[in-house]
């Protein structure tokens, strides 16, 4: 049996050896099958990423599957966003993605794909609970391969056709999206330099997260020396992408939201984009200033994902550099076809990266600051945060608080998938924003004393 707490708002994770028991993954199989039936799913494709427990999980997962009388596809090692592909190209109804994502390589998990959507909240509350009651279908499925890279290359690589060849490093950090990677640079028009494209579930050079600052010194590094335009990461299942400019500077989740957004405005006059409570205000600015509409709302993958279908939002995006492109592609969250997104701006440019960051107004800003605090009360102390701050400032509570100061904004959030709050601060100057996070840490300080 599993436990509960590896059930989290937007999948299923935890540590593989020591959370998920073979015969425990059988009965997940058997609960996830189960859940997709009955939501009128049977056709469940299959992938997994390339690490070293992936293979057993895999074995037991499909077990499972099988034995709810689910038609399964598997894919084999694929990244995440091929899963997603996968679905709609092959007539599927579901998918599910083994993958431990940006985490440690000791970590695994399962994404749940539903029809163009991925299940989270109380769907995957509905699914322990199957399994808990062992309330599970019955039947006999079958099994079946399919290979779905080149179709997927193909269908990206047709989208492009860059006005000149940019020089790119790129840095795949032994995670599964190197190869698929290759096979669209052989297509496309980039001087590529490719970085760590052999998968290897050790992660053996640095760790595949692109949003953590020191995994991508060796990109900055790589940039530099052979003057090259950009740079590009891509965390370990592929569906988040990072981007160096060619001075080395990280050029974060919510720039390239307003990059990718300044361009489909050029197209779209008065588009729409779902961007979350951590991004910078500069892009929700820049982006109403040019006749956009950005809509800020909750983190989280699935969440946004939601949100963007009820908007019919051109694109949305995260801080973690999950970019959905709707604009000229299916909707779902894809790193490779976001890098690919990214060269074509350079290229039409006719300069390097840096351009694209050129006269926008400079802020100081904070990176996500994790605070620990107990499951069972982050979010009251977010209330309390809350409640305090809104009897004297302007905020946003749609996840969290974000406090309107005079010169920038600090946030409060609990983390929907680990036992931390999360704050970030922006502000005009160094000494408003260490104004601004001193009495908003006073605050949450005071709300767990209380």
């Amino acid at each position: 049996m599993l436990e509960q707490n590896i059930f989290r708002e937007y999948d299923i994770r935890g540590v593989a050896d020591r959370d998920m028991p073979t015969e425990g993954i059988v009965g997940l199989g058997r609960a996830l099958g189960s859940y997709l039936r009955r939501q009128g799913a049977p056709k469940v494709n299959v992938g997994r990423d390339v690490r070293l427990s992936g293979q057993r999980l895999r074995d037991a997962l499909v077990e499972g599957l099988l034995a709810a009388g689910c038609q399964v596809t598997d894919l084999g090692v694929v990244p995440t966003p091929l899963l997603y592909f996968s679905v709609e190209h092959l007539g599927a109804q579901a998918g599910v993605m083994i993958t431990g994502s940006h985490n440690p390589a000791d970590y695994n998990g399962f994404k749940t794909m539903l029809g163009k959507g991925t299940i989270y909240g109380a769907a995957i509350q509905e699914v322990y609970r199957i399994l808990a009651a062992s309330d599970f279908e019955a039947g006999e499925g079958t099994l079946a391969t399919a290979d779905v890279m080149q179709a997927y290359v193909d269908d990206v690589a047709s989208a492009f056709h860059f006005s000149r060849r940019v020089k790119v490093v790129f840095d795949a950090g032994n995670g599964v999206g190197g190869p698929t990677m290759h096979a669209l640079l052989e297509r496309l028009n980039v001087d590529a330099i490719e970085t760590y494209f052999e998968m290897d579930g050790r992660f053996p050079n640095h760790h595949p997260d692109p949003t953590v600052e020191e995994n991508l010194e060796l990109l900055k590094t790589a940039v530099r020396e052979s003057g090259a335009e950009l740079g590009i990461a891509f965390d370990g299942d592929a569906d988040r992408i990072g981007a160096i400019d060619e001075q080395g500077r990280v050029v974060w989740g919510d720039i390239l939201m307003l990059i990718y957004g300044r361009e489909i405005l050029t197209r779209k006059p008065g588009a729409t984009f779902i961007s979350e409570v951590k991004c910078s205000q500069t892009m929700y600015d820049e982006l109403t200033r040019l006749g956009g509409n950005p809509i800020m709302y909750k983190t989280g993958h699935s969440l946004i994902k939601a949100k963007m279908k009820e908007e019919h939002a051109e694109l949305a995006g995260e801080m973690s550099g999950h970019m959905f492109f709707a604009d000229r592609y299916h909707g779902f969250d894809d790193a490779l076809y976001a890098a690919c997104r990214l060269i074509e701006i350079v290229a039409n440019s006719g300069k390097p990266l840096s351009a694209q960051t050129d006269g926008l107004p400079t802020t100081i800003t904070t990176p996500e600051l994790r605070v620990d605090c107990a499951d069972d009360l982050k979010f009251a102390i977010v209330e309390k945060v809350k409640a305090h701050f809104q009897a004297i400032r302007p905020c946003n509570d749609i996840d969290g608080v974000r406090v309107k100061f005079d010169h920038g904004w600090g946030l409060v959030r609990a983390s929907n998938t680990q036992p931390i709050l999360v704050l970030r601060f922006e502000a005009d100057t160094q000494e408003h924003l260490d104004a601004y996070r001193a009495e908003v840490e006073a605050a949450v300080e005071t709300a767990k004393q209380a």
